[in-house]
Order: structure tokens, then sequence, then C-alpha cells
């Protein structure tokens, strides 16, 4: 059963019963595609980052090792030693990222294995078979993700054919959990919204398959390569037609920046490998930026990754430390990046949660963007490329003087200035204390209830009932306060 607790313009803050625990939305659901978090992060250990929920790939376990034999050793719950909730993905996504080795037809997709090239068929009652031998707590729908750009016609004949196999998902799903050897007769389908950047189209597969009653409903097709304000535009306008009192899944997304768009527009499940992905190749998410621990000036860097993070990470190891792992390619480097990234990721979770509850959801974003993505400093290097992209047919002299006058004129009227400006708000930095009342560069007001070195607590909404840390840089005034 799904029940909304909050909500704050469309944003909603609700929860999901399922067979395998309750699920607190908005989540971010963490993608251990072949049953295993990329990184070497164990179940075990997702159950001290706050997951929730974990993300399984229904096309993968079906090559590797096999859904008969998942069935064979008690489901994926079993087998991967996972007591929450689990949510597969139908295999539907392979038909278009595998789209050299597979053939699409009405009855359903021919793939040629990834792995060793054998033929593989499924279609809607096969992926519905699969999910119920994995038996996780949640399976998706088989539906055809449709490439980007598309044809009109293309992709109304695709929706059309998806909306014909969830129709065949649904009857198979109602047959498959009233049979008596069912590992998980409670197993829940969600169906997928598609259509690409068609509003029209988007729109009335909307509201088709909102009249089929499911368990819920994601949004796929989206974040292969539209930007993020035509994928932004296509959540305005299709989530008010998906049921309110279901969830609303964003397949695939995102960045921290567009989960916290998409909760705005009433979406409150999320998948995706960035933060695994990410932090393989060296990059931390953390509350002052993206760092990439590559660089050479963490190399003697004793702070944790993230001063304002207390997962486990963070407690005990340095950015000099983990970047030494990463260049010496040693796998604990890996597993401690994604585990922060993972915890960082949840922990913002919880945040939304919590700043729906309040009614201060809006300022909470806003203030969170602000610190995630550092702000807006200008970058030289790019003012510099642009102009030199701009007089590529130049001669080579002509180059070095544009770069000159550019560089001459960023110091005097950019880096000059901001020196003696640096220092004010130093000086003005080195006043603060709890209690007094300050504006941040994000334009809105708030009250600091605790300073840790470089890092404030500030509480702000109309009745001073949310918080967030943040660098103490992002404060531009501050309203001390005094005793009458």
């Amino acid at each position: 059963m799904y029940k909304i607790l909050a909500k704050d313009g469309r944003a909603k803050r609700a929860q999901l019963e399922t067979v395998h625990g309750t699920i607190q939305t908005p989540v971010f659901m963490n993608v251990g595609t072949v049953g295993a978090m990329k990184g070497a992060v164990a179940t075990t250990d997702m159950q001290h980052l706050k997951t929730q929920v974990m993300l399984c790939n229904t096309y993968h376990l079906h090559v590797r090792p096999g859904d008969k034999i998942i069935r064979q050793l008690g489901g994926l719950h079993h087998f991967v030693a996972w007591d929450k909730p689990i949510l597969t993905d139908s295999g539907g996504f392979q038909v278009f990222s595998l789209a050299g080795l597979r053939k699409i037809k009405e009855e359903g997709v021919y793939f040629n294995s990834h792995i060793d090239g054998h033929k593989i068929f499924m279609g809607p009652e096969e992926s519905m078979q699969i999910q119920s031998n994995i038996a996780s707590t949640i399976a998706m729908a088989f539906d055809e993700c449709p490439p980007h750009p598309a044809t009109r016609k293309y992709m109304q004949d695709s929706v059309d054919r998806t909306t014909r196999w969830l129709e065949r998902c649904k009857k198979e799903m109602a047959r498959l959990n009233a049979l008596p050897d069912t590992i998980n007769p409670n197993q829940m389908l969600f169906g997928i919204n598609q259509g690409g950047t068609f509003q029209d189209i988007r729109i009335e597969h909307a509201k088709r398959i909102s009249e089929m009653d499911l368990d819920g409903y994601a949004l796929g097709g989206l974040a292969v390569g539209e930007s993020h304000e035509e994928m932004y535009r296509i959540l305005d306008e299709t989530v008010p037609y998906l049921p309110e009192n279901k969830p609303t899944y964003l397949m695939g997304v995102g960045t921290p920046a567009n989960i916290l768009e998409a909760v705005e527009r009433g979406v409150d499940f999320f998948d995706c490998v960035y933060p695994a992905r990410n932090g393989r190749h060296g990059h931390a998410y953390t509350n002052h930026g993206k760092m990439n621990l590559l660089n050479a000036k963490y190399e003697l860097d004793d702070r944790p990754l993230d001063e304002t993070c207390d997962c486990p990470v963070c407690k005990h190891y340095s950015r000099a430390y983990i970047r030494h792992l990463l260049k010496a390619k040693e796998m604990l480097g890996l597993r401690l990046m994604v585990t922060h990234n993972l915890y960082f990721y949840n922990t913002m979770m919880e945040e939304i949660r919590d700043a729906i509850e309040k009614g201060c959801y809006a300022q909470y974003k806003k203030a969170k963007i602000r610190t995630i993505t550092g702000g807006n400093k200008m970058n030289l290097a790019v003012l510099a490329g642009q102009a030199g992209s701009q007089n590529a047919g130049g001669s080579i002299m002509t180059m070095v003087i544009l770069y000159a006058v550019i560089i001459g004129i960023f110091w005097f009227f950019a880096i000059r200035p901001q020196s003696k400006q640096k220092k004010e708000h130093e000086n003005l930095l080195s006043t603060l204390e709890v209690g007094d009342s300050i504006l941040t560069t994000s334009g809105f007001f708030g009250v600091v209830i605790d300073i840790k070195d470089e890092i404030v607590i500030v509480e702000f909404g109309s009745n001073k009932n949310c918080r967030i840390p943040m660098k103490k840089d992002n404060i531009v005034e501050i309203d001390k306060q005094t005793e009458d």
C-alpha cells in the first residue's frame, strides 16, 4: 500500500508497504545490476549506508547465473543476502542499449547475448517469468526504450507496442502470483511511460496506462541524450497525468541536481549508476561540490572527503590516503569512494524527505543546489578557450596576444577587485557566532545553530524548521544578535 504522508507543492513524501519492508520516499535505489554493487560494496555494507532498495537487472541475471538457478537457491534476496526491497528492471532497456544485437517484433525481442552471442528471446511473458523466478519485490513491465531522437511515427508505433506489452505483463504477473509454488506471490508491477520528447504522445500514454491500476508508474526513455531542460519539461507535462496516489519513478536519473528538480515535479523513486561509476573513477559527491580525487592538490590533504559527512569513510580516511589508493589502483580506493557516494545520495534523500515534511522544500532545494555546485565561479580556461575557438583561423601571434589581453582584462576587472573583496569577506566571517542571522549567496536567510571549523549548520524556513550544512564561504551578510 502506498500512502502520501506530506506534500509541499508537487513534491510528495510517502511510504510504500511491501512484503520485504516499508520504503520511505522520495528514495534513491542503489544499483546492483548483477546482484552486486560495483566497487566491492557488499549487501552487508549497504545496511549501514542508509540503502532502502537494491536495483538489479532481469536481462543480466537471466544470462548469468540464470534465473532458474536463482529460483533453485530460494530467490534473489536469499542469493545476495539482502532482506530489504529489490526492484528488478525488466530487460527492456537492453532492447535499446544492445541495438546492434537485437530484433524487435510484436511477440517480443530476439537478442544475441552480449557475453557469448547465443540467441535469446524475451517478450512480456518471459520477462515476467524471469522476474518471478528472481522473486524481486517490484517487477518492471517489459517495454521498448526508443532511441533519441526518433521520428514521430517510430515513437508512436513503439509506444503503442509498449502499451500492448504492458497489458500482457499484467495478465502474466497475475497468473504467476497465483501459482502455489511462486516464491513471492506479492510481487508488485510498475508500468512504464514512454514517448520520448513528444508531449502529446507522453500524455496520452500516461492516461492509457493509468487506467490499468498498477502498483506504480515509471517514466522511461529519459536521460538518453536529451537536455536537462527537455527532461524537466517532459516531467512538468507528464507527471500530472500519472496517478498521484501511486509511486512515480524516474528511471536512470541522475545527478543530485536532477533528483532535486524531479522531486519538485512529483517524482519519488530514482536510480542511477552515477554514485558507483563516478566513485570508481575518483569522483566524490560532497556538500561543497564534486571532487576529482586524482587531482594533485589532494596529495597532502589530510581532511575527509566531506567535513559535513558522517559516513564510515569520512570518519576514518583522508583525501590524501584515498587519492594514494586510487593512484596505486588498489581496490580499497574504489570501495571507499563508492561507499561515500552512496551514503551521500541516501543522506540527501533523507534531507529531501525532511524538507517536504516541514514544508520548506523549495528553500531546501535552492540551498542544496547552491552548495553541491559550488556557486557560479567564472572559469578562466573556459573563457580563454571560447575566445580561442572563435579565432581558430588566426595566426599564433594573434592568439597569444588575444590570450594576453583576455588575461590582463580578467586580472584588472575580476581578480584584483576580488582580492580586496576576499579579504573583507574573511574579516566578516571571522566574527561569525552561533545565533547570528545570515544571508547566503543563494539569497535565503537563516540562523546559525552550529559552527564546525569551515562548516556551519543553518536553520531556515518560515518557522525555522529546516536545517542544512554549508561552507562559511556561502555567507554574504551577518546580522549580529544583540541583547537589549
